[in-house]
Parts: C-alpha cells; sequence; structure tokens
C-alpha cells in the first residue's frame, strides 16, 4: 500500500452499507475478494462469512472482524411524511441531526436528511439539551405519509452519507471503518497466505461476522461452528492522540504507530507473546492497551465459545470512533495485515496456547 492509495477491497467494503443485521452489501463484497482464495467458503443463518484455508492444517486459527456498522432504522412515519427511528448501535445523539444518509429501500436508495428543530426556535435551555432521539426525524422531501410510504418501508434502514476520504498521506476518514477495516484485515490475511510461497501448518478461517455492534451475536455463532483453537478478533481501537483525551484515564496510543496488541482477562497470555513476537520479526511497530475486562469487541464471545478459546485482540488505532467521521492511518491498516500474516505462518501443530 502506497500512501496515497486505498486497496481495492477495503475501499468497496466501506463503500458497501451494512448496519446490523443489514450486511447484504459488505457480505457480497467479502464473498467477491475472499472466497476466491479460500479451500472452503461457508455463509450462516446469521449472515457471517467463513473462509477456510488449509482445511486439514493444525492448530484451527479463527481471524474474525465484524462486517456490520451503526445505522437507523424507521420506526414510524408522520401524517406529514417524516420519518423516524431509532439507532442501531451505540450512537452518541449529539452527532446524529443535520446529516445526509442513504435510506436502503426494496426500490433501491432513497435520499434524506436527519432533522430537529432549528437553533432560532429553542429557548437557552432548550440549547443546552443533546435532543432526544423521538425529538429528531428523517427529511426526504415528500409531503404526506402515503408519498413516504410509497418511498419506504418500517423496518427500512439508513447510514450516514459520509464516503471515504484521503485526509494527509495515509491519513483518511470514512463513515464506518469500525469495523470495515477490521473485516478487510481479516480477508486479506488470508488472501495473502494463499498466495505465500510458504505455507501455515495451521487451519486458517477468516470470518466476517455479523452483527457485532448489538451483543456480539455473529462471532458467537461463527465460533461455535469453526471450533477454533485459537483465534484474533481484530477491530479498532482508541487514538488517545488528540484533544481533550486524558492519558491518565484512557491510556496512551496514537494514530500511526503501529496495530494495538491488547493484554487483560479476555486475552491468552501465550497469544499475546506470539503476537508481540509476529510484529517484532515482521518489523511492525506496536502499541500496548489494557483491559481488565471482556473487551467490546467478537473476542469476549470468541473466548467463551464451546471450551473455551485462546483468543487475541488487536485494533488498528481510531479517532472519533461511532461518529460519521472516523480517522484511522491506513498504514496502520497494513501493519495488522503484516502482523497476522507472520502470527499465522509461526503456529506449529499441537500449539493450542493452553496454559
Amino acid at each position: 500500500m502506497t500512501p496515497h492509495s486505498v486497496p481495492q477491497f477495503l475501499t468497496e467494503l466501506l463503500a458497501a452499507r451494512s448496519p446490523s443485521g443489514y450486511e447484504t452489501e459488505a457480505q457480497a463484497v467479502f464473498d467477491r475478494h475472499v472466497k476466491p482464495a479460500a479451500d472452503v467458503y461457508a455463509k450462516d443463518a446469521l449472515g457471517n462469512r467463513i473462509a477456510t484455508l488449509n482445511t486439514k492444517g493444525d492448530p484451527v486459527l479463527m481471524l474474525a472482524g465484524h462486517l456490520d456498522e451503526l445505522g437507523l432504522i424507521i420506526t414510524y412515519v408522520n401524517n406529514d411524511g417524516f420519518l423516524y427511528f431509532d439507532t442501531i448501535g451505540g450512537h452518541d445523539r449529539i452527532v446524529i441531526s443535520g446529516r445526509r444518509v442513504i435510506i436502503q429501500t426494496e426500490h433501491g436508495p432513497i435520499f434524506g436528511v436527519t432533522g430537529k428543530r432549528a437553533v432560532h426556535l429553542m429557548d437557552e435551555s432548550d440549547r443546552k439539551k443533546v435532543p432526544e432521539r423521538h425529538e429528531m426525524w428523517i427529511d426526504i422531501g415528500v409531503r404526506s405519509k402515503k408519498e413516504a410510504l410509497a418511498r419506504v418501508s418500517i423496518g427500512d434502514v439508513a447510514t450516514y452519507d459520509h464516503e471515504l476520504q484521503l485526509l494527509n498521506g495515509s491519513v483518511a476518514t470514512a463513515r464506518a471503518f469500525d469495523n470495515k477495516v477490521g473485516a478487510y484485515i481479516a480477508g486479506e490475511t488470508l488472501i495473502r497466505l494463499a498466495k505465500a510461497k510458504r505455507k501455515p501448518a495451521a487451519k486458517v478461517v477468516a470470518v466476517g461476522t455479523a452483527q457485532e455492534e448489538i451483543g456480539v451475536r455473529g462471532a458467537t455463532t461463527a465460533t461455535y461452528a469453526v471450533d477454533p483453537h485459537i483465534a484474533v478478533a481484530i477491530d479498532v481501537g482508541h487514538a488517545t492522540d488528540h484533544p481533550d483525551c486524558d492519558n491518565r484515564k484512557f491510556g496512551e496510543t496514537k494514530l500511526g504507530a503501529g496495530p494495538i496488541i491488547c493484554r487483560g482477562a479476555n486475552i491468552n497470555p501465550h497469544i499475546y507473546r506470539q503476537l508481540v513476537a509476529a510484529a517484532k520479526r515482521a518489523k511492525v511497530p506496536y502499541q500496548l492497551e489494557a483491559d481488565p475486562r471482556p473487551t467490546g469487541t467478537d473476542a469476549r464471545a470468541i473466548q467463551m465459545a464451546r471450551g473455551g478459546v485462546a483468543t487475541g485482540l488487536i485494533s488498528v488505532p481510531l479517532r472519533y470512533m461511532h461518529t460519521p467521521s472516523e480517522v484511522v492511518d491506513l498504514e496502520d491498516v497494513e501493519r495488522c495485515v503484516r502482523l497476522l500474516v507472520e502470527f499465522a505462518l509461526a503456529l506449529n501443530p499441537g500449539d493450542y496456547a493452553h496454559w
């Protein structure tokens, strides 16, 4: 990856609109890019994509990055044709209003704008409040409920209309780096292992998981099906190198300083050490984060599947998580792929990371 290029696979994933439970567009991208490299390729009832390389290998290594993103779901249309919604995933209500959105419908995309009462029409106390969800709506430019329901349906979902843009060199912004980068890294690692002259001893299973944002649901079922000995979840982590982020509270992680490798109760200590060793062999800079409890990622579901899985977690440093304009350094994304290729190649038969 050069500083000013974005891999086509990642570009397509970022363009795909895939709120939890509506991952169809992202699934299609994963299918297109990962399926040709896999020895076996499967989908399941929750919408996971499961790509397997070296089916007879040992140990079984699962790489998981989630395909879903935040969204809005239409719940009610009033008599004037304004659409009311609920949130899919953890939104900050302060950033919802005043956004262009695209609604996925049976008839194709419908464009709209999230609205609320203008600041000029608020008294002083109202201006200090964050609007409640029911105090915002989506305006699609119609005049009646009948006209609105001819275009959209209850249960249709919307995503912000904020697309990929390079800011400076390899630093980029997009609507859903969380977690299209993780799905890309899982799939791209398998693609590169399939092309490598040296083949892994391990059976490698790259999973694009569904419904992470609403409770790591896809990872729960996918891990049961894959039954891995070892797994690494790939997600985004908070870069704390911006104003108003106290390192005493949130630790110190930076954009462009390499993958974040997690330590803590959710993380198998042998896998942690092997990830660090792989980073050093691959000459990839890395950062550490400490998490004393189950992480807010697929790793927490994976670790507890069946009889337990030796689990690791690497994260791409990201600013402004769960906003319409998340920011990452694409060099960190590439470094994650290189780290995981090295990690997978170093696994030996019988290495199950029990301790």
